[in-house]
């Protein structure tokens, strides 16, 4: 195996875990694939292999069911109260805390995102999340109801319990807190998991499952499976002993993941796709709008479901917003995630870097013009600069698809109502998140209603927490992650009525 020499970036915790053999984590136990095989961890800053993991397949999956299923059932975390409950789960972020400077390391080498970004957003994210979920174990209740329309006397109830065997398929782009996001909620509620990480990013899925062991849940609750989409996550949706699966990725395979659970009619909530527009109209803040369009889009290199990808900005600010915009990319320091200078690092893949870069030749030849940026950075690894493409229209590729790239689309408006250009916004198969730069709070709040997203910032972008509901309209997925609607998620609810 070859050696990248980001490697030698790592801390010591860091490089212990990527030195040890990988075990996928089942019932308690750390098993190999039922088949023996492995497959490669690539590091996206070199290219090159560092480690190697399991590789499951249906039969691993079929074990992992089978342990979570025994765990639900007839465990104890089956009879476990909610206050113990939550107890474990924020002992798991207390855990995800005090390694949080290892985790960010592994996410930055396994991702290739910036060390800091990790450090200070996905695993920050990530324990705080645990702990907040943690409270809401304890607050899991039905309600009593008065029957409208029965002249017998009832006592009539609802109740609100797990809802059972979770299958939890995670992407590449925030592997931790995306994991996390599905986790804690699915923990508190009562329910046992089988995660499968993105093929591209297993490593701190499986450092996790070493901090849930460490934590203490009782085997089978949490089960960690590396491998393949097609193989092992198929295997996962389309399981008849599965009572939910929640997805992150694509549209495309979201579309899958629905077809493969029909078998059961097992629940199923979905977290996919966004093309997302930033609106900036003429009496914006230039000082406002031009570091948050920036973030909203280069953040994690544009590899965001939520990243500001269609910039509409009006034509009398339009060149001090662009030229801002410019200067802003051009300073940006693009290098290996592990350097914590670093505020662009890889894309993840060859496969994505061939993808994100299509698309730049794609509207080039559609018309657009190359206002910054769009040239590969470095001889090895997957760089490539902050671009923007200007002039676009709405037929275009670039316009209309997810190009999960560090590639903004422009667009300019002269209208100073908001009708034609929300409608242009809305113009989309996607609906997960928007933002309106304004000093006008009525306009603001004006053009928030009438945005079909799920998330709309104001004088902002990436407006997440762990107590806002997070989730999209249209093709952008179903259910809402966060808050007390992840509970939601987790749990069915029970009408019992008691004839007295």
């Amino acid at each position: 195996m070859n050696a990248p020499v980001t490697l030698k970036r790592l801390g010591d915790d860091a490089t212990r875990f990527v030195a040890k053999e990988k075990k996928l984590y089942i019932g308690g136990a750390w098993l190999p694939a039922a088949s023996g095989k492995t497959f490669d961890v690539i590091d996206p800053a070199t290219g090159m292999v560092f480690d190697r993991v399991p590789e499951g397949t249906a039969a691993d999956i079929d074990l992992a069911v089978a342990a979570a299923r025994k765990a639900f059932d007839d465990g104890p975390w089956a009879t476990m109260t909610p206050s113990e409950r939550g107890k474990l789960v924020w002992r798991l972020g207390d855990l995800v805390e005090k390694h949080a400077d290892e985790l960010a390391e592994l996410e930055a080498l396994d991702n290739g995102k910036p060390v800091t970004d990790a450090r200070l957003g996905d695993v920050a994210f990530s324990y705080e999340l645990l702990r907040y979920m943690a409270g809401w174990s304890t607050k899991i209740c039905g309600q009593t109801i008065p029957l409208a329309s029965s002249a017998a006397p009832y006592h009539a109830y609802t109740l609100r319990e797990p809802v059972g065997v979770c299958g939890q398929i995670v992407p590449w782009n925030f592997s931790l807190m995306m994991a996390v996001w599905k986790v804690a909620p699915a923990l508190a509620a009562g329910c046992t998991i089988i995660l499968k990480p993105a093929e591209q990013t297993p490593l701190t899925a499986l450092r996790l499952a070493e901090l849930v062991e460490q934590a203490g849940f009782p085997a089978g609750v949490f089960n960690v499976v590396t491998g393949y989409g097609e193989t092992a996550g198929a295997a996962l949706a389309a399981h008849p002993d599965v009572d939910k699966v929640a997805f992150t990725g694509s549209t495309e395979v979201g579309k899958k993941i629905l077809d493969a659970a029909k078998g059961n009619l097992k629940k199923v909530s979905l977290e996919l796709g966004g093309k997302s527009p930033m609106i900036v109209f003429a009496d914006a803040d230039p000082a406002v709008a031009i570091p948050a369009v920036a973030y909203g889009i280069f953040y994690n290199m544009g590899q965001t479901c939520t990243a500001g990808t269609r910039l509409y900005v009006h034509k009398d600010i339009a060149p001090v917003i662009l030229d801002g915009l410019k200067d802003f990319a051009a300073k940006m320091t693009v290098g290996v995630g592990l350097d914590p200078s670093t505020q662009i690092g890889p894309l993840v893949s060859q496969e994505q870097f061939e993808r994100v870069t299509d698309y730049v030749a794609a509207g080039l030849a559609d018309g657009a013009h190359l206002f910054h940026g769009g040239k590969r950075v470095g001889e090895q690894g997957y760089f490539l600069e902050p671009t923007i493409l200007t002039e676009t229209t709405p037929d275009m590729s670039v316009v209309r698809e997810e190009i999960f790239g560090p590639v903004l689309v422009v667009a300019t408006f002269d209208d100073d109502g908001i009708d034609a250009i929300v409608r242009e916004a809305n113009n989309s198969i996607y609906g997960l998140a928007a933002s309106v730069f304004t000093r006008d709070l009525s306009r603001a709040h004006k053009v928030a209603k009438k945005l079909k997203a799920g998330t709309i910032g104001v004088n902002t972008h990436h407006v997440i927490d762990p107590a806002l509901p997070f989730g999209g309209f249209n093709q952008s997925g179903w259910g809402r992650e966060q808050g007390y609607e992840a509970i939601l998620l987790y749990t069915e609810v029970k009408s019992v009525g008691v004839a007295l």
